[in-house]
């Protein structure tokens, strides 16, 4: 190898890892330099594995200048709406503790160091502000994606992101993929067009067995006469289009019982002898072609980089040379190779892709474009497979073109496109093929649930536009009666202003748009297109791009916020809309795990989104509101106290309570009992998915909101008061009564708060009490500092804390009780 006079010449470092343009010199002993062009199917990124076989190779790029180092980044953490909404009120409460500690040096005086005063009262206040929140809303969605994650009902299902579960509950809009997210990705050939006639599923049977005959008469192996039912013409186009299937693919064959691919060495006894062969392919819709040209008779029994076998219904083999292969790309739609036939030597381009692109390309005929969307509007996906003979003169002609082309060092994908688009014109049709992809379990049942729910959902997908409606349709995205607007194509601004005019006349209507019209309409009113689309009761975006559906996302972020997106998809083609939503969720698909790695939760089917959103997503929200205000309240009962303490006591800058009862109080004596709110249950889980409307009200923020806050707020005022005042107006002679009454009363009023908010008890919940009591019973005898065990012991010091407690709790309870009688929540009403 080190004696090899190689150079390897290399484009500048980048974070594209699906392109790479490059060129091998080398020069061999007698001087001949020889030169060929490097692409991406000639690298090995850093950090990528050799699955099977060896590689032999040059060190190119290396530190940072690797791919996988260029395109790592800083993780980008999501931010939840609630915890905007908590940073919000926890400013609130910092100017609380300012104000108040500037009124309490405003009521002592300005005389003497005021200034050190003040910032005594603002430590004596911090307890306003909920230090231990953010520590208690982290373990508490910690706990929330054990539950997600533990639920038998959604098995299967990972929280990536545990910063966001609240998300769940408040999403109003839903964007989805449709192919393997809304259906399986389990594609079923249904249908082959050849023009004059078409094979379904229903005539299979019949035209099986004559298809096969044909394909014996096309071998020469047969004498048998083809039936009139059958035209020699006809059955040719058939055998013609059949091997052009069976040869137009990026499919390997894989056989079970030897585990690996099979190789060009192999004779054909030794592919006899290998039994069950399986296909191997990046797309379901390949292995879906190929797997039908086997059934008919025409067989891959191998493939590699240089050429492939085809098994003919007499067994022979028959090999192809792999001259040129056009991968399928998201840009161009469509895939070429081209073969040399090894027994005829004749060379073939075959070229298989979307109709929108390929009918541009192919001869004129007066049936393709119509039978293409005839096809669509049964939900089948399309592709139109074309052929072209070439001459020797033609190959080497494009050869030599291409290689040029392959060898430039700018614009290289530009060139190579240029050269095969001249080479792909006046292409012959073969046939139009249909595959159905059908819908996943109870994937309508979940859309109308969600629907009821006040989420709006878009389905946004690379699909035609005639199979996107079929799919949304049968899926009950748009109803069966429900109107639509096709958004006419559009290709400048006149045209954009003139369909946008027309959608605004027409209300309920479901907004169909393609991704051409949308990219004009993105470009030239991004607003007043998010308004309309936002009013529609469903969007279908067809021929959409990847990255439109990230700008859709991002559309929908901006102009209507604060309403909540979740995107849902299973390929990498929706890696960027997931990433870009508030709630990214995956699924793991047959297109590999992409989506589901990069999301914040993945899911194993659509159908588990109804109980992740809705039951999930709810708990998770009210729980984190109970918890977030539950902690601001014991702050700011106990900051209550202390102001009234320092208030009768001439505007003391002295603490209420020393040492470990303070480090106590928010640790060991409440803390429990409070976060065990997270197991509360408002609503039964069966009952969420019975009466999705309950979901509605959640987006409104009515858990908690500055309306929430100022009651809570209130509420503590009155508590923290009302046992201050009562414990003075009760006060006997010595201090540490005070302390030992008020703090008491402290305990037990937290704990009758947390009793009286739960819906649903848990045995957590209830030994989180009764622990909780337990140890501050076993304080008041152990912390003798503290407390004054033989006034502890004594009636005295019981029946002053139980008026205090009542008097604090009462009042609250029966406020509560009398809304949930004259003015209930909804959701009380199914409890």
């Amino acid at each position: 190898m080190f004696a090899l006079d190689i150079t390897v010449y290399a484009e500048k470092p980048m974070k594209d890892i699906h392109n790479f343009v490059g060129t091998i010199k080398h020069v061999n002993e007698n001087g001949a330099v020889h030169e060929d062009a490097l692409n991406v199917e000639n690298t090995l990124w850093a950090n990528t594995v050799v699955a099977s076989g060896s590689a032999v190779g040059m060190v190119i790029y290396t530190g940072r200048e690797t791919r996988s180092a260029m395109n790592a980044s800083k993780a980008h953490s999501k931010v939840g709406l609630i915890d905007i909404e908590i940073n919000n009120l926890t400013k609130v409460l910092f100017g609380v503790v300012v104000i108040l500690a500037f009124v309490m040096v405003c009521l002592k005086g300005f005389s003497g160091p005021w200034f050190r005063y003040l910032f005594r009262f603002i430590l004596l206040f911090s307890y306003i502000i909920p230090l231990s929140l953010r520590v208690n809303l982290d373990m508490a969605k910690l706990v929330y994606a054990v539950f997600i994650s533990k639920d038998k009902d959604i098995n299967g299902t990972v929280v990536r992101s545990s910063t966001i579960p609240e998300e769940l509950g408040r999403i109003s809009y839903l964007l989805s993929d449709k192919t393997g997210t809304l259906t399986q990705n389990k594609m079923i050939f249904k249908k082959l067009h050849l023009g004059s006639v078409a094979f379904t599923t229903e005539s299979y049977e019949d035209v099986n067995n004559a298809m096969k005959t044909h394909l014996l008469n096309a071998y020469g192996k047969t004498d048998i006469t083809e039936t009139s039912t059958f035209r020699q013409s006809i059955m040719n186009k058939v055998q013609q289009a059949v091997e052009a299937i069976a040869i137009c693919h990026n499919v390997t064959p894989v056989y079970e019982n030897e585990n690996e691919t099979s190789n060009a060495e192999d004779t054909e006894a030794d592919l006899q002898q290998k039994q069950e062969v399986s296909y191997q392919a990046s797309s379901p819709d390949e292995v879906a072609l190929v797997s039908w040209a086997d059934c008919v008779g025409v067989k891959l029994i191998q493939r590699d980089l240089h050429g492939m076998q085809l098994k003919s219904p007499t067994g022979d083999v028959v090999a192809f040379k792999i001259l040129h292969l056009f991968p399928f790309t998201s840009e161009n739609k469509r895939m070429g190779i081209i073969v040399q036939r090894e027994d005829t030597k004749e060379i073939i381009l075959y070229v298989k892709g979307a109709d929108s692109v390929l009918i541009e390309k192919v001869q004129y005929n007066d049936w393709l474009e119509e039978e293409c969307a005839n096809l669509a509007r049964e939900g089948l996906r399309t592709l139109v497979v074309a052929k072209k003979v070439l001459t020797e003169k033609q190959y080497a002609d494009f050869d030599k073109e291409y290689s040029l082309a392959k060898l430039s060092l700018q614009d290289r994908a530009g060139r190579t496109a240029a050269v095969i688009s001249v080479l792909e014109n006046n292409l012959q049709v073969l046939c139009v093929t249909g595959v159905e992809d059908s819908l996943q379990v109870d994937v309508p049942v979940t859309l109308e649930l969600l629907k009821n729910a006040g989420v709006k959902i878009w389905m946004l997908t690379g699909d035609k536009l005639e199979t996107a409606i079929c799919i949304s349709k049968s899926s009950g995205l748009i109803g069966r009666n429900q109107s639509l607007y096709v958004f006419n194509s559009v290709l400048n601004r006149a045209e954009a202003r003139n369909q946008l005019n027309n959608l605004s006349r027409k209300r309920d209507h479901a907004l169909i748009i393609t991704g051409q019209s949308l990219k004009i309409c993105l470009e030239e009113y991004e607003e007043e297109f998010a308004d309309l689309a936002s009013n529609c009761p469903a969007v279908v975006c067809c021929r959409c791009s990847p990255e439109q559906k990230a700008q859709i996302v991002a559309l929908i972020k901006k102009y209507h916020r604060p309403a909540r997106v979740a995107a849902v998809g299973d390929g990498g083609n929706d890696v960027s809309m997931i990433q870009a939503a508030d709630a990214g969720i995956g699924i793991v698909g047959k297109e590999g795990r992409q989506a589901s790695l990069a999301a914040d939760f993945s899911i194993t089917q659509f159908s588990h989104l109804s109980r992740l959103m809705l039951v999930h997503g709810r708990y998770c929200y009210k729980r984190s509101c109970a918890l977030s205000q539950f902690v601001m309240h014991r702050g700011l009962i106990i900051s209550t106290m202390q102001a009234i303490f320092s208030c009768v006591f001439y505007f003391a800058s002295v603490s209420l309570y020393q040492g470990m009862l303070m480090v106590m109080y928010s640790t060991i004596y409440t803390n429990l009992p409070v976060f065990s709110l997270v197991m509360d249950k408002d609503v039964k889980p069966a009952n969420l998915l019975i009466f999705p409307e309950l979901y509605k009200e959640l987006s409104k923020g009515r858990s908690m909101s500055y309306k929430t806050f100022c009651l809570w707020f209130i509420a503590s005022v009155y508590q923290g008061a009302v046992i201050m005042y009562l414990a003075l107006a009760l006060f006997d002679a010595d201090f540490i009564h005070i302390v030992s009454i008020t703090f008491t009363a402290l305990i037990f009023n937290e704990l009758i708060m947390v009793a009286l908010t739960i819906h649903t008890w848990h045995w957590v919940m209830l030994i989180a009490e009764i622990v909780s009591l337990g140890i501050y019973a076993i304080s008041l005898f152990v912390m003798k500092g503290y407390f004054d065990v033989n006034f502890v012991q004594s009636s005295s010091f019981w029946w002053k804390t139980a008026i205090i407690t009542a008097v604090a709790c009462m009042p609250l309870y029966l406020a509560k009780y009398l809304r949930r009688r004259m003015a209930p929540p909804t959701y009380a009403k199914l409890s």
